[in-house]
C-alpha cells in the first residue's frame, strides 16, 4: 500500500514539475541538418593498390537555442571538393554575439572573419 501512494505522489511531484516549467519559461530546442550529395565513386591508384575516391560534397546546419541556460549557437557549412565554406554564430556569457564566417581551400589555406555584435543588456529590477 506504501508503495502505491509513493509511485503516485512521485507522479504527481513530476507532473507539477514539468506543468510548473513549461509555464514559467522559455522552452529549449535545438535541430540539426545533414545533406550529402556524394558523386559517383572513380577508381584511383597505382601498381597493386588500388582505393575509390569520390567527390566530397555535403551541407549541414544545427542550432541550439536554450533561453533558460543561455546556450545559442548555430552553424552553417557547406563542402564542394577541397572548398569548404561556414559561418558559426554563438551566445557568449558576457551577453556579446559572436559570428564567425570560414572559407578554406587547397590554394589559399583556411580564412575566418570574426565579429562581436554587443548589446546592451539591461538589469532588471524586482
Amino acid at each position: 500500500m506504501y508503495t502505491k501512494i509513493l509511485y503516485f505522489a512521485g507522479f504527481v511531484s513530476i507532473a507539477v514539475a514539468q506543468f510548473s516549467y513549461d509555464n514559467g519559461h522559455d522552452v529549449a530546442f535545438s535541430s540539426s541538418h545533414i545533406s550529402r550529395h556524394d558523386g559517383h565513386a572513380e577508381l584511383v591508384g597505382h601498381g597493386h593498390h588500388v582505393d575509390y575516391h569520390t567527390h566530397p560534397k555535403y551541407t549541414f546546419e544545427y542550432k541550439v537555442e536554450d533561453h533558460h541556460t543561455g546556450d545559442m549557437k548555430s552553424q552553417h557549412e557547406s563542402r564542394d571538393g577541397d572548398v569548404v565554406k561556414g559561418v558559426y554564430s554563438l551566445h557568449q556569457p558576457d551577453g556579446s554575439d559572436r559570428t564567425v564566417h570560414y572559407h578554406g581551400d587547397h590554394h589559399t589555406g583556411f580564412h575566418a572573419d570574426v565579429k562581436f555584435d554587443t548589446h546592451h543588456i539591461v538589469p532588471k529590477h524586482y
